[in-house]
């Protein structure tokens, strides 16, 4: 989730390619944890008080820059009593570290701001100190007591900046469904959640943005795929990265070296059942490489496209499915 523009989360744009006008269907847009949204949904009624309820209770459990959210006094402690969004958002991230081989891991948040791209903003190439924090993150030191987690080191601080976005868009589908909503596109800073049909009567067609290196947002088509009843989240660092005397170094931290990772990976783009899990496994095939990322893919029949490096673009046949144009 991008509770802050530059947490480590996933910065790909996303854009919705279907007309809003045809009757029956609404537009909420607007601003939510310093990123944009854009839901689409036909509906007799006016939800917009009940999408932005949603936003609070979200960002009550998961946003760790808020001193009074669940999340912050989670990182403050060694124990504490979570509520039913902390818990999906975390049973998910335990999942994921082990589909992953540990590189999708929700403790990197001191690494995070210590690369500066969290709360505090203070770069460092310090090794002693990253050496030290690596020694303070593992997501396999925490656990699940009943409804308590558990820290295995008191230190040990969760940031969920690269699936809480996901799990917002979720969120707000499943109240729009539980008014009777079944026709509804829910867009939170790239990450998309989709069900039923669009306003041109078909399923939702969605643009996926080619990697374009820029400090500011340049929208270029990669592709085009179809969807309904599916999440799609891309993650990519070619627009999140910081420049020093040495060059430029992408917000997506490796949780074996506690550096920023090392990956021929410009974009990775995942489609998944919850836009949760999209946005989780999108970041980790970004950490992972393309070697990693695309043997984790196929074993699993997963629905990813990974743009490399040297130009060239890797689709599995899951993924290959869904596209419907390529300009």
């Amino acid at each position: 989730m991008n509770f802050t523009q530059t947490a480590a989360a996933v910065f790909a744009s996303i854009i919705l390619l279907s007309s809003c006008s045809k009757e029956g269907y609404r537009h909420d847009e607007g601003m939510v944890w310093h990123t944009s949204y854009h839901i689409t949904y036909r509906s007799d009624s006016d939800l917009t008080d009940s999408i932005v309820a949603v936003f609070r209770e979200v960002g009550g459990s998961l946003n760790v820059f808020d001193p009074g959210s669940l999340a912050s006094r989670v990182n403050l402690s060694d124990s504490v009593e979570i509520d039913d969004n902390y818990a999906r958002v975390y049973e998910m991230s335990c999942k994921i570290n082990r589909i992953s081989g540990g590189a999708f891991d929700p403790t990197l948040g001191p690494l995070i701001t210590a690369w500066g791209f969290g709360k505090g903003h203070s770069a460092t190439r310090d090794t002693l100190r990253i050496d030290s924090l690596l020694g303070i993150t593992g997501l396999t030191k925490t656990h699940l007591s009943g409804k308590t987690l558990i820290k295995g080191d008191r230190r040990i601080e969760f940031n969920y900046s690269a699936i809480a976005k996901g799990f917002g868009c979720d969120k707000v589908g499943e109240m729009l469904a539980r008014n009777g909503v079944t026709d509804y596109l829910v867009e939170i800073g790239g990450e998309i959640y989709c069900s039923g049909k669009s306003p041109s009567g078909g399923n939702w067609r969605i643009s996926v943005d080619r990697p374009v290196v820029s400090d500011s947002v340049i929208h270029e088509s990669q592709c085009i795929v179809e969807l309904t009843n599916k999440g799609l989240a891309t993650s990519g660092n070619y627009r999140n990265f910081h420049r020093d005397a040495s060059g430029i170094y992408g917000h997506t931290i490796s949780a074996r070296t506690g550096r920023p990772a090392r990956t021929n990976v410009l974009s990775a783009s995942v489609i998944a059942s919850t836009a949760m899990e999209a946005d989780a496994l999108a970041t980790s095939m970004m950490a992972m490489g393309s070697v990693e990322a695309e043997r984790i893919a196929k074993e699993n029949d997963m629905a990813v496209m990974l743009v490399l490096a040297d130009s060239t673009v890797w689709t599995s046949d899951a993924f290959n499915d869904a596209i419907v144009s390529v300009p």
